[in-house]
């Protein structure tokens, strides 16, 4: 999954992801120039962020003359329907674009280019976090480089929490004290809601793992052969829900929701808290009515893990070692040199009144990290105040990928969130067993 809905767009700037693309194309030899195409250019629709793509592209083609950059229009990033069969039918381009949950099962079927000889050419490669590289390792070698990514917390309303007599400053930090909160907020009355959550399209049981993570718990087992929702995490994300649904009365009447359901509701500034990442708020701002005064950002509730995301770029196998230097080249150039490129250059950014200030995406770590949280402060057109609880504790905890078979397992889960939200009497115990017996039914098909 991913933060805004089932495909993640770009967080800092608000524009589809970018993609290396070479297409079968090779050296341009009459040139004399290496030649990668790169799409997800942004659509002519997003001016600002296409214009920022283009002036990109024409400054690293200035300092790299010998690299022809084509950039393609082609948005969303990857779709579903057609990434296997482009990688089965050889029309992948030359470097693309990858969600995290993809980089085990594109290296498994032996469609991705060993980058390990040519990372020491890479001038960012070694300064992003180590947990983020890590997923694109496979058996030692590395097959991929992340470009962004996130971890679930908690958005609440601050002027919601005023009115409930909460202190905005001391947001939840476990579950219990979530309830509690939500309880007050419900209880202003006039249509205000709590908690909301997911609970349809894949999305409950997207929810679910974030919040089986917080509770220490996890879907899958370690070695990814069997369900792990029947625990006693599985029951106390379960109970909790149903019990805030039926007994607080503390989320609402309507359930069956979505993503787009619960920003409207927290952008019109009648629900007090739900789990997402940081790229929600400027959502909530500039599509659904928020202020970003009211809206604040706190680490998951229960301090044991949160669930993370993003993506990042793989190499065609086919490719040449000068596509591939090519292609980590643009990388850098593009997004990872800290403080600067398409993500990081937040002067820019603030100047064409895109949000700067979110505490993610938090790419890289040490010096760089520093760097980059430097340059972004001396931009930020946002509350950055409003964060501080969620950078004080979001790396703190466990971070947690999603589960292999994620959009799969979701569905299956999206069953017991529903139940327990929309039927007072759900059997807990059936659903989890029951949900139990589908997850390992799609972990042995493989």
């Amino acid at each position: 999954m991913t933060s805004t809905g089932f495909r993640r767009t770009v967080a800092a700037l608000g524009v589809g992801c970018l993609v290396l693309t070479a297409c079968g194309s090779n050296d341009d030899s009459a040139s004399g120039k290496t030649r990668i195409t790169v799409n997800c250019m942004p659509p002519k629709s997003a001016a600002v962020d296409r214009r920022f793509f283009e002036e990109d592209v024409a400054a690293f083609e200035k300092q790299n003359p010998d690299i022809d950059v084509v950039p393609h229009d082609a948005f969303p990033c990857q779709d579903p329907k057609t990434f296997d069969a482009k990688l089965a039918g050889g029309q992948m381009e030359d470097v693309f674009y990858t969600y995290f949950t993809d980089a085990r099962h594109v290296v498994d079927i032996e469609q991705a280019a060993d980058l390990t000889p040519y990372l020491k050419e890479s001038k960012g490669y070694g300064a992003v976090q180590k947990q983020l590289r890590d997923i694109y390792t496979v058996d030692g070698k590395v097959y991929g480089v992340p470009r962004t990514g996130y971890s679930m917390g908690l958005i609440y309303n601050r002027a919601l929490f005023e009115k409930a007599g909460l202190d905005p400053d001391r947001p939840p930090a476990t579950w219990a004290e979530l309830r509690a909160d939500a309880r007050r907020i419900a209880a202003l009355g006039d249509g205000t809601v709590g908690y909301a959550d997911y609970s349809a399209q894949n999305q409950g049981g997207w929810h679910f793992t974030a919040e089986m993570y917080a509770q220490g718990g996890d879907v899958v087992s370690a070695d990814g052969r069997r369900a792990a929702v029947d625990t006693p995490a599985g029951h106390a994300v379960l109970r909790t829900l149903h019990d805030m649904r039926w007994s607080d009365d503390s989320m609402g009447s309507k359930q069956l929701l979505v993503i787009n359901d619960v920003q409207q509701l927290m952008g019109s500034g009648k629900l007090g808290m739900y789990l997402s990442a940081p790229d929600n708020i400027p959502i909530l701002v500039k599509e659904k009515g928020g202020d970003y005064k009211d809206l604040a950002l706190a680490p998951m509730p229960g301090g044991k893990g949160t669930l993370i995301g993003g993506d990042g770029y793989m190499f065609r196998k086919s490719d040449t070692p000068e596509q591939i230097r090519a292609g980590l080249k643009w990388l850098d150039h593009m997004f990872l040199t800290p403080g600067d490129g398409f993500l990081g250059d937040y002067a820019r950014a603030e100047k064409a009144d895109a949000p700067v200030g979110l505490p993610e995406p938090r790419l890289f770590t040490g010096a760089a990290d520093a760097r980059d949280q430097q340059v972004k402060k001396a931009n930020a057109n946002v509350p950055v105040e409003n964060y501080q609880a969620f950078l004080d504790g979001s790396r703190r905890l466990r971070m947690r990928i999603e589960p292999p078979h994620a959009q799969q397992i979701y569905s299956v889960l999206d069953g017991a969130v529903s139940a327990v939200l929309t039927k007072k009497d759900a059997d807990i115990d059936r659903l989890l067993k029951d949900a139990s017996a589908k997850i390992d039914g799609i972990l042995a098909r493989g």
